[in-house]
């Protein structure tokens, strides 16, 4: 794994909700959250492709070393009947092939080894990214239960509120008729005036201004005569 990405693991893997809140200043802390998460799902996505390339690599390495260690045994019974034929020369040559395929192996053994430690450290990483998503969407969800739940106790005290004033005036309604009552002997109508009552007094309404129409009007015929 390269240091770049697997400093990032660290960092996502280390990381809590509260820190990657607290580093940013937002009024949707929600919002960085869910980023958070998004990253973290890119992040797995990045170590799989990279644990596809060690794979890949541990496989030709894999190869490499069968047809190597195939070829050194196929030289030394080569080198076997050159001897036998006194053909040293070609005995020498298949021997210094021998030795070039020998100074390989080493090589590719280790290049399979380092490959598969690779492939065991990105699996680590996926399932540790892994846990560290299911652990941070677990405090996205309490944040959002908890950001819902503030809204609504404070939708209910604005409710109650308008509850709690409506009555207050209804109170000083109803006090205000009882005192008017008792002085006077008359409602005010605040509480009590039923639809047929509203219709009475709109007609006497309408009756008193017409009658102040008509002495208008008779006032102003006296002054013409």
């Amino acid at each position: 794994m390269s240091e770049s990405l697997l400093s990032r693991v660290g960092r996502l893997v280390s990381g809590t909700a509260n820190s990657i809140v607290d580093t940013v200043e937002s009024t949707a802390p929600d919002i960085i959250m869910k980023q958070a998460v998004r990253e973290l799902d890119n992040a797995v996505e990045d170590v799989r492709d990279a644990l596809g390339k060690a794979a890949v690599k541990k496989h030709v390495a894999s190869q490499r070393l069968a047809e190597t260690n195939k070829s050194h045994e196929e030289l030394s019974e080569k080198i076997g009947i050159a001897l036998k034929a006194n053909e040293k020369d070609l005995a020498r040559a298949a021997v210094a092939r021998q030795m070039d395929l020998e100074a390989q192996i080493p090589i590719l053994e280790k290049t399979i080894a380092d490959a598969g430690d690779e492939e065991q450290e990105l699996n680590s990483s996926i399932l540790a990214l892994q846990g560290r998503k299911r652990e941070m969407t677990e405090q996205l969800d309490a944040y959002i239960a908890q950001k819902s739940a503030a809204l609504k106790q404070d939708a209910e005290e604005t409710a109650g509120g308008e509850r709690k004033l409506n009555s207050t005036v209804d109170n000083a309604n109803s006090a205000f008729e009882r005192a008017m009552k008792a002085a006077t002997g008359v409602s005010t109508g605040f509480n009590n005036t039923s639809a047929a009552d509203s219709a009475k007094l709109a007609k006497l309404d309408q009756m008193t201004r017409d009658h102040r129409v008509e002495e208008r009007l008779a006032a102003l015929e006296a002054e013409l005569e």
